[in-house]
């Protein structure tokens, strides 16, 4: 927190309704966070996405690609089927760590066709081959099925490769870059990529269609408008 940076403002949250945001700094989007629901703005993006193009979602089978935060409980609390995991260095995919399912998003455990709706915030740019796992939330799905999820997402046109894996050797290519995690800390997890326009092309590959990127408006005056991307099978 930033105290001379600190903002309060009243507004509509797209998780719990009418609430204050708190911007405790203007270093970058994770400042501002709903007071209510502790939502930031990338959850309340996808959230919004969500209720706009799919309004009886609660009744769906949904896939998320996490077990914490603030959109994983709103889904929690109003998803009726809802399938939720994690990616831990140190178990299987499939089994469990506590009550919480190990998945690697490149190799899912899951049947074929077995969700209405996956979504996920911020995790793509660190799997190491997207395609791979692009392709497996396509089989996942159900035909007709949404693929609702944010990555960090600039107007490049081109994707910036950072990092790969090769014969199961780690080769930079870029300066190496680490983002915050909810489970292994500050700056602890590689961002393999920084995504450019071109996610469009990458999720046509792997049998995605009607890809949209949504620009959803900022929900305070402090800006930072945030990108959803959706696919559909």
């Amino acid at each position: 927190m930033k105290w001379k940076e600190l903002g309060m403002e009243y507004g509509k949250c797209s998780m719990c309704g009418k609430t204050l945001f708190i911007k405790f700094h203007n270093d970058n989007i994770s400042a501002i966070r709903c007071f209510r629901c502790k939502a930031s703005v990338t959850s309340m993006a996808i959230a919004n996405v969500l209720k706009k193009l799919l309004p009886n979602w609660g009744d769906k089978k949904i896939y998320e690609l996490s077990s914490r935060g603030s959109f994983f409980k709103f889904l929690y609390k109003r998803a009726s089927h809802l399938t939720y995991s994690e990616y831990f260095d140190d178990v299987a995919p499939g089994a469990y760590k506590g009550l919480v399912q190990c998945q690697d998003v490149q190799a899912l455990t899951y049947g074929n066709e077995s969700f209405d709706v996956c979504t996920c915030t911020e995790v793509f740019e660190h799997v190491p081959d997207d395609l791979k796992g692009f392709r497996e939330i396509y089989r996942v799905l159900k035909p007709g099925g949404l693929f609702l999820f944010t990555v960090p997402l600039s107007d490049r046109k081109q994707t910036v490769e950072r990092a790969c894996l090769k014969d199961g050797k780690l080769i930079y290519l870029e300066r190496a870059e680490y983002h915050d995690d909810h489970i292994r800390g500050q700056s602890a997890v590689l961002c393999y990529r920084n995504y450019g326009l071109d996610i469009v092309e990458k999720l046509g590959q792997a049998g995605l269609k009607n890809t949209e990127i949504i620009l959803v408006k900022a929900p305070t005056r402090w800006g930072y408008d945030h990108r959803v991307v959706v696919a559909r099978k």
